[in-house]
């Protein structure tokens, strides 16, 4: 038989896989995250979609009446939970540009090492790699207003003539925590980027070098594309961890002063727990949930498109 030259004919050559056979081993796979996900997600999940419809609280934990949308009403009637949705959106906003800018510039960086000096590369994992409570003690101890390291690093250098209070401020206390973050964070992201990175052809820098490409078409022709579906799965990661962040921001400042930090998730454990409005605070976790998964929805969306656009092209 004679070799195939076109692709209908390798395909006509090629014999058809049992395909109820792949699709049962597909199933069998996915079926123990699938098991995780109804079990562990999907009933806490429903559990607070029905609490968020009652005014259950915490001396009454289980027989809260049903209220209908009153809760809901209550929530988007308040001006405080519209400043509360602006500063989450602020700080998943500048933290993931803030994470993923740094991490790229480390990647960069990194990337470039050669000997020895891989052995960096070890080392700027460190910061994410420690716990988060002692990482928030820590920041919380280099913000004190009067025994802080960067109060005295800031008199010393004659930034400010006097000791600032980063973390009881309202103008200061938010860039604080999203500094934190960023610096707590960027290691994950420069570990994957530099990943990326590793995996694109040495052979196209070289003919780029030949074509004598300057470094900035370079990065936008070659190292861009090469790295941008790594890219969109680490932003969604870091947009969806932001949204989520609890720990950091209650140690650092419980959510204050007068607000300034407050995030859907300090407001959410605030409501629910602090002022036993449990149906209240469930109300406000489903508007978080939302958001996380539209973020996610988009994000599969324009994979997907992206992805009819490539095999359109190819």
């Amino acid at each position: 038989m004679p070799n195939p030259t076109s692709v209908s004919e390798v395909v006509a050559v090629t014999p058809r896989r049992p395909v109820r056979r792949n699709r049962f081993t597909a199933y069998l796979f996915v079926a123990p995250a699938a098991i995780y996900l109804l079990v562990l997600m999907a009933y806490p999940l429903f559990e607070g979609l029905r609490l968020s419809f009652t005014d259950t609280n915490l001396l009454n934990p289980r027989g809260g009446e049903y209220v209908g949308t009153e809760n809901y009403s209550e929530l988007f009637s308040d001006p405080a939970f519209w400043r509360t949705l602006r500063i989450t959106l602020i700080y998943t906003i500048v933290s993931v540009v803030g994470a993923i800018g740094v991490g790229l510039l480390a990647a960069l960086g990194m990337n470039r090492l050669t000997g020895r000096s891989r052995l960096l590369r070890g080392l700027v994992i460190i910061p994410w790699a420690a716990p988060m409570i002692p990482v928030a003690l820590i920041s919380a101890w280099i913000f004190d207003n009067q025994y802080g390291v960067l109060n005295w690093f800031v008199t010393k250098v004659g930034i400010s003539d006097g000791y600032v209070q980063w973390l009881d401020n309202e103008h200061t206390a938010l860039p604080s925590i999203l500094a934190v973050t960023i610096w707590r964070v960027f290691p994950f992201s420069a570990v994957i980027l530099l990943a990326a990175l590793q995996g694109v052809s040495a052979d196209l820098y070289e003919a780029a070098r030949i074509d004598g490409t300057s470094r900035m078409n370079v990065f936008k022709h070659i190292t861009l594309p090469a790295i941008r579906p790594t890219l969109g799965v680490l932003t969604l990661f870091v947009t969806i961890w932001s949204l989520r962040r609890f720990d950091l921001i209650w140690v650092l400042t419980e959510g204050g002063p007068l607000g300034s930090t407050n995030t859907l998730v300090i407001d959410l454990y605030k409501t629910a727990f602090r002022n036993s409005h449990l149906g209240l605070g469930s109300a406000i976790g489903v508007v978080g949930f939302a958001i996380s998964t539209s973020v996610t929805a988009v994000y599969f969306l324009l994979a997907a498109r992206r992805a009819r656009a490539t095999g359109a092209n190819a």
